[in-house]
């Protein structure tokens, strides 16, 4: 039983002195390769964490109430519009919404929400709530496939947070294989679990910088995406030649070297995680996080620092921001038997930009590719 899942139990018999007939859980993640392709219907490789969310379930008649250990309680009515919800409830509200709309049987429940993913920290704690929370709301047995768990999960990020996400973060939390990444085509939504090669470990930084992705540049990276397909005569980047990029201007063809360099890059990692090529991964990683400073813009003096205090220490293989950027986590691969080491010797090495000082404590975890989101058993 995970830790969240242990505090969740114990509050949700102290505040509603009852007990959940289910739990619903789902991971955060780590993108290994594959930033900002998602929405551009690319190819991305990432992997389920250990830390999980979970929502404890008791059915019952009167509103959707539930308690967060760290935001408080708040609650809904089945019939009224998540545009009525604030804050972190407003995810599941807007779940609960779309769920009911596309006919699924939701029920009413009390109940609690804990997590162990951090929170803002590019390791994808809101898509584990959404898919949590469309787990919870439909009867064991009818709750959406995974495809379709990750599909109205992205709507909610979509159309009733207002964010234009892609579906990487949905999908790999609703179906990520334990102890393989999974190579997703987020067209087509086909995926394929990778293995982890022996030998190594993926070892998460988290630099304790925040960001709101609402008010960062994330649109307008979409946006400059757009109309690079659009010059070069094509429905998604992925659909252009790696070289395309050149026949374009300015800050535009920047972004599409980014993002066609690093549809290239996906496959080369899993050709090197099959092949067992650890060195040439790490390296594929270095050439992702270069372009994602230099060509897509957001990195943060915090993941640059990061970054090269990793690649500095026996044992590490390559490192490279994760996730949307401007603050949060780096990910890094590591050997093995330098796993321990690696971990107390970062935290000497790492040193805080001035212009960008972390406002929550900086964590090393080393992580194993973990499993999607699952009903758990209550005892």
């Amino acid at each position: 039983m995970s830790k969240a899942q242990d505090r969740a139990l114990a509050l949700h018999r102290q505040r509603f002195r009852g007990s959940p007939t289910l739990v619903a859980s789902a991971p955060g993640r780590v993108n290994l390769i594959g930033e900002h392709t998602d929405y551009n219907d690319g190819h991305v490789l990432p992997l389920a964490l250990p830390m999980r969310t979970v929502i404890t379930v008791e059915p019952t008649d009167g509103p959707v109430t539930l308690v967060s250990e760290v935001f408080g309680e708040a609650s809904f009515d089945l019939a009224t519009s998540a545009g009525t919800s604030s804050g972190w409830v407003r995810y599941v509200h807007g779940a609960v919404e779309l769920a009911r709309a596309e006919g699924y049987p939701v029920r009413p429940w009390c109940g609690v929400v804990a997590t162990d993913v951090p929170v803002g920290a590019s390791l994808s704690s809101s898509a584990a709530l959404e898919i949590a929370a469309l787990l919870a709301a439909c009867p064991a047995g009818d709750a959406p496939p995974p495809a379709s768990l990750a599909r109205l999960g992205q709507r909610v990020e979509n159309e009733v947070i207002g964010l234009g996400t892609g579906i990487m973060d949905q999908l790999v939390s609703a179906a990520a294989a334990d102890g393989s990444a999974l190579l997703i085509d987020c067209r087509s939504l086909d995926t394929r679990p990778v293995p982890l090669p022996e030998g190594v470990s993926v070892v998460v930084v988290d630099t304790g910088t925040r960001r709101q992705l609402e008010t960062s540049a994330y649109d307008d990276r979409r946006a400059d995406c757009a109309e690079a397909a659009s010059t070069l005569g094509v429905s998604a980047l992925r659909d252009a030649a790696p070289d395309d990029w050149t026949k374009l201007d300015g800050r535009v063809a920047a972004r599409a070297r980014h993002v066609l360099g690093e549809q290239v890059r996906v496959a080369a990692a899993v050709a090197a995680m099959e092949a067992g090529d650890v060195v040439s991964l790490g390296q594929l990683m270095d050439e992702s996080h270069a372009s994602l400073r230099d060509d897509y813009e957001v990195s943060s003096p915090a993941l640059d620092a990061m970054v090269l205090a990793a690649r500095g220490l026996p044992g590490c293989l390559g490192a490279r921001m994760t996730g949307g950027g401007f603050a949060g986590c780096i990910v890094a691969l590591v050997a093995d038997d330098a796993v321990a080491d690696f971990s107390s010797a970062l935290l000497v090495a790492y040193r805080e930009p001035v212009d960008q000082p972390s406002t929550e404590p900086i964590a090393v975890m080393p992580v194993r590719p973990s499993r999607g989101a699952a009903i758990e058993p209550v005892g």
